[in-house]
């Protein structure tokens, strides 16, 4: 088949989560002798048309001009490019920005869209910002001749509120089985004698809970959090940066370095609320942390009963003082390194992908 792959910034992933999965399926359809075409913001540091025979199509965003806005000038760019290349399928990784567009979409091409999570709950927009992605939301799910839904909750959702069904398709990670405490040297941690956030930070990620409730115990352990310094990072920097156990430490996209800074972490929170199956949740899942995440149906029903909870700062206290934890730490590792194994596994995951859009097809 030929495919495009819309509602990324782009391949070789520095940004996210639908980035990541965009570069492993798009080289996974190649080597299955697909023909893959993947829209990259023109700016994206990666500016060869080829990456490992996937086809890479640079379209205009003015994002770094004029902010967010750009994105929906992006998006445009991508789906009028996207008429004249006679595309068998189109796969569009969310809708925030790109379904008010959705007439100009090909009339050809099977459109599927991955509905991502629920947008407009995200508290960081304003009332008429989740207004509109919530509308946003409903002409996605019209316009788009099949949806896959990344969790059993946003699965559950769509169907409620639109009365349509989805494909039920997670994300995917990588067991990590080589790890080198030598990376540990650049920020002078000891193994299993820190603890690590990595998200955006946002306030759905509870980034402030977590923080608030670390300042509030008798942890003598460091909490590094990895992510973009933006307007509300700064000011969580400026609130609580004082403590020295509290480091920002910025974005940070090496994977092998990530891999092992969760690997030999004491305990990994996860703070994420609004969404399905979070990216970042099964990498730490496939690296042996011990996860403490937010209470919420989209956690629970990846992690079950193998990570500790917190709905509160008062929890994330109780935890760190009594840091009676750690012992379960390979029990917990262990459960979670099969599912990702039995479940989560990214040759899995682009195989249930790749055989949804072929009976789509048909």
């Amino acid at each position: 088949m030929k495919i495009g792959i819309l509602g990324t910034r782009g391949i070789p992933n520095n940004h996210g989560g639908f980035e990541q999965f965009a570069e492993y399926f798009a080289v996974y359809l190649k080597e299955n002798n697909h023909e893959v075409y993947v829209y990259n913001s023109h700016d994206h540091p990666y500016q060869d048309t080829k990456y490992k025979g996937v086809n890479i199509i640079h379209a205009f965003d003015p994002e770094f001009k004029i902010g967010t806005v750009g994105q929906f000038i992006y998006d445009f760019n991508c789906i009028r490019d996207s008429r004249k290349r006679n595309f068998d399928i189109i796969l569009q990784l969310g809708y925030t920005s790109n379904s008010i567009w959705h007439k100009l979409l090909p009339k050809e091409p099977v459109i599927i869209t991955n509905m991502d999570g629920m947008e407009w709950k995200r508290s960081k927009y304003s009332k008429k910002v989740r207004k509109f992605l919530k509308y946003a939301e409903g002409l996605a799910v019209k316009s788009s001749d099949y949806l896959i839904a990344d969790s059993v909750g946003i699965r559950d959702y769509i169907l409620k509120t639109y009365n349509k069904s989805s494909e039920l398709i997670a994300y995917g990670a990588t067991v990590f089985a080589n790890p080198k405490n030598t990376v540990l040297e650049r920020y002078n941690f000891k193994e299993y004698q820190y603890c690590m956030i990595l998200a955006r930070l946002e306030p759905e990620n509870n980034i402030e809970t977590i923080i608030k409730g670390y300042v509030k115990s008798k942890s003598v352990y460091p909490l590094i959090i990895f992510g973009g310094l933006n307007t509300y990072g700064k000011n969580l920097q400026a609130k609580y940066g004082s403590d020295p156990r509290i480091i920002f430490a910025g974005a940070n996209y090496n994977q092998e370095e990530l891999n092992n800074l969760r690997y030999y972490s004491r305990y990994y929170f996860h703070g994420h609320s609004v969404g399905g199956t979070n990216p970042s949740l099964l990498e730490a899942m496939a690296s042996n942390a011990l996860i403490i995440a937010n209470n919420n149906i989209f956690n629970k029903s990846i992690l079950e009963e193998d990570a500790l909870y917190f709905d509160n700062s008062t929890d994330i206290e109780k935890l760190l003082n009594e840091d009676e934890s750690f012992h379960l730490k390979q029990a917990f590792s262990e459960s979670n390194i099969e599912k990702i194994n039995s479940f989560y596994n990214w040759k899995t995951i682009n195989s249930q992908y790749e055989q949804f859009i072929l009976e789509k097809l048909k």
